[in-house]
């Protein structure tokens, strides 16, 4: 059959993302995958070199997604689907255009792990992700910021185009590192491989930091191996360290048998110059998925779970009971995933990717004799797809790649066709019409077409301050605009993500001196935090949850409902008799953003004052949030933590006791662990004083931490 391209819907089990959430990303990332500077002094110097190079100090511009949680409900996606007679390819568009399924129809087998449900999880460098297919991950270390947003994605002529073959193209405009991206999809009639051609394009006039994995959910069983043209590999465990290790046996098991250890980890495959480049998943009869490219594309890696509880955990988090686990085989521009790559100015990075079956003898496969197993499985890939047939599917699609859209498919976000306006730029293929601009980008719209920037409205309905944007050129002309709260707070992040936190500050004291809002007073605070100021970064916050909550209120006349504070430590929110309440849910324009600020300032706020020992200020904050907000499992587990300091440890294990899910808690993160193991000492001791190593570990064995808040992906 000849080649087509539909679009569809597909209806699974959903958790919505939620909203954004409205403060601004100034904190400091905390991706686990990080070395400190003694093992950088470890590795070879390009890769080092590689490590250092610009890493992220935060996720400025984009905006965290943490508003979403486990409750599922059938929802229909926007889906496109490629197919031919061998192959049955299902894209997301509207999800970062995820490749949710490939499916060999001459078998009916299904190439690659598909999950049942849609569950966002937080491990996307700006929070929500959700598991299986294969994403494109492009920014920096890490899944892509753009993991459950939507992708401009139309149908272009493909290579074949004479005998009628179309591409899907999927295209954005990536914040992190203002960069403008591509991924063209095409099936050749009598092709068994899914190719994909790739391009990432530097417009601006200095060089860029690139960083690209493609991400390959694959099955997972006892027999499952993955294999690579590699004998060593860069092992990155959660405990923050790398190393290289053989392949495929290291520290007493097989480690290409993903289920073969107890912890996640990372293998970056060491494939020698000039090899071809390819990683596979094979299952116990020696057929499953294979993966190989041009020589551009240089990394491969293998993501495992593990067989131990926090990782078996995890897998159970990110889907439902009953389904089965999965592997990551990636591949990526550099041999790890802690590195960025630079592309000159004007220049861009294009390569080609193929995804197909493949079926290799399962006693060479699985033998003991490594090279053999990789020697047939390379044999049986160049009987399928030859390494000249991938190069000459790169040179076929290369004059594809300017093709202008044919069809549109799906709508990506307006932050491109803001970027093309403001500096022209020419981007053959990629177009990022006017039409997709929207609300979020109007304000700078006005602000390049003007000089300046609208002003926030007056009156206390705002719950959201507006997205911000950080580029030198708009900072250039935020520094030019004249001085209102909104344009004076937008300048600050702006200087913020550029590294001038004392401009930052000057710029929020001057919003501050246009308008006292709860956004300027939680950027100081972050200041103060950064600058070692924990209490009056905790005042601050406590200002700002106070203008929040009562601000847009509903007040009655004789007693407004107010969260006030003794401004020592000690005191605690009343009304004039003592009680902490807030008489009346906050009356907004839009309640569900007021909810959405009230959540996100209220967390950092009691964080804030529990780190500055404020921890009856913590609880009046806590007691003050709405109950649908105190309810969320991230808010009971500050219960606990405010408790715990509070020092009624027996309230905070009950807190435990009576369970709960923390819907967006991040990759790598301990606090459960923590918290629990801080309150069963202290139940256990009566004191606060530091326990020897051997009470705490008896302390330890004798309260294990309950399966369901296991989710440690190191040892204890």
């Amino acid at each position: 059959m000849a080649t087509s391209v539909r679009r569809t819907t597909l209806t699974l089990p959903t958790a919505p993302v939620g909203p954004d959430n409205p403060l601004p990303a100034l904190r400091p990332l905390d991706e686990v995958h990080r070395v400190d500077d003694r093992t950088r002094a470890t590795l070879p110097g390009d890769m080092a070199r590689q490590v250092a190079y610009a890493p992220l100090r935060s996720v400025l511009p984009v905006r965290l997604r943490d508003g979403y949680g486990r409750d599922r409900a059938p929802a229909a996606l926007d889906a496109i689907v490629l197919e031919n007679d061998r192959l049955r390819a299902t894209v997301l568009p509207g999800l970062g255009g995820r490749v949710h399924s490939l499916v060999h129809k001459p078998t009916g087998r299904e190439l690659l792990y598909r999950n049942p449900v849609l569950q966002p999880a937080d491990f996307a460098l700006n929070g929500a992700w959700f598991s299986g297919g294969i994403e494109w991950n492009i920014g920096a270390t890490g899944h892509t910021t753009l993991s459950c947003s939507p992708l401009h994605a139309a149908r272009v002529p493909a290579p074949d185009a004479a005998e009628g073959g179309a591409m899907v193209r999927l295209w954005e405009w990536e914040r992190l590192r203002d960069l403008p991206f591509q991924v063209d999809l095409w099936l050749p009639a009598d092709s068994a491989f899914l190719y994909v051609g790739v391009r990432i394009r530097n417009p601006h006039h200095l060089p860029a930091p690139v960083y690209w994995w493609s991400n390959i959910a694959v099955p997972e069983d006892e027999r499952t191996r993955v294999l690579a043209p590699a004998d060593d590999a860069w092992h990155f465990g959660y405990a923050r360290t790398l190393g290289k290790v053989p392949v495929p046996e290291w520290d007493g098991a097989d480690r290409t048998y993903p289920l073969r250890g107890d912890y996640p980890a990372d293998y970056f495959y060491e494939v020698p110059d000039g090899a071809r480049r390819w990683i596979a998943s094979l299952d116990a009869d020696g057929g499953g998925l294979v993966q190989t490219s041009t020589d551009l594309l240089r990394g491969r890696k293998l993501f495992v779970w593990g067989a131990g509880p926090g990782g078996r955990r995890w897998q159970q988090w990110l889907t439902e009971p009953g389904t089965g686990g999965y592997a990551e085989i990636q591949a990526g521009l550099a041999r790890t995933q802690l590195e960025h790559i630079p592309l000159e100015a004007g220049e861009e990075f294009a390569w080609l990717e193929a995804y197909g079956p493949l079926t290799a003898d399962p006693v060479a496969v699985h033998g003991a004799d490594w090279a053999a197993a990789r020697r047939e499985t390379e044999t049986r890939l160049e009987a399928a797809l030859p390494r000249a047939a991938v190069d000459a599917a790169h040179a076929a699609w290369r004059p594809y790649a300017d093709a202008e859209p044919v069809e549109r498919l799906a709508t990506g976000s307006g932050w491109g066709a803001l970027e093309i306006e403001r500096g022209g730029f020419q981007l053959p293929g990629t177009p990022f019409d006017p039409d997709t601009l929207g609300e979020e980008q109007e304000p700078w719209r006005r602000l390049l077409r003007t000089g300046a920037l609208p002003d926030w409205a007056p009156g206390p309905s705002r719950a959201d301050p507006g997205a911000s944007v950080v580029a030198p050129a708009w900072r250039d002309l935020l520094e030019a605009a004249p001085s209102t709260a909104a344009a004076e707070y937008h300048l600050g992040v702006a200087q913020w993500h550029a590294g001038d936190r004392a401009q930052a500050e000057r710029s929020w004291e001057r919003s501050l001196r246009c308008a006292e809002t709860p956004w300027t007073l939680r950027c100081l605070a972050v200041a103060d935090t950064a600058s070692g100021h924990p209490a009056r970064a905790a005042e601050r916050l406590l200002r700002a949850v106070r203008l929040l909550l009562t601000s847009a209120a509903a007040p009655e006349p004789e007693a407004p409902p107010v969260l006030e504070t003794a401004g020592t430590g000690q005191g605690v929110a009343r009304r004039e008799a003592g009680a902490v309440s807030v008489a009346a849910p906050p009356v907004a324009a839009d309640p569900a953003a007021l909810e959405t600020a009230e959540a996100a300032l209220g967390r950092e706020a009691i964080l804030a004052l529990l780190a500055a020992d404020r921890a009856d200020d913590a609880r009046a904050v806590l007691d003050a949030l709405r109950p649908a907000i105190r309810a969320r499992g991230r808010f009971r587990l500050l219960r606990a933590q405010v408790l715990l300091a509070q020092g009624d440890a027996l309230a905070a294990r009950a807190v435990f006791d009576e369970g709960f899910e923390v819907c967006d808690l991040r990759e790598g993160d301990e606090a459960l662990s923590d918290t629990w193991y801080a309150i069963v000492e202290r139940l256990a001791t009566g004191t606060e004083d530091p326990l020897t190593e051997e009470v705490r570990a008896r302390t330890h064995a004798a309260h294990p931490l309950p399966a369901h808040y296991e989710f440690r992906m190191r040892p204890a």
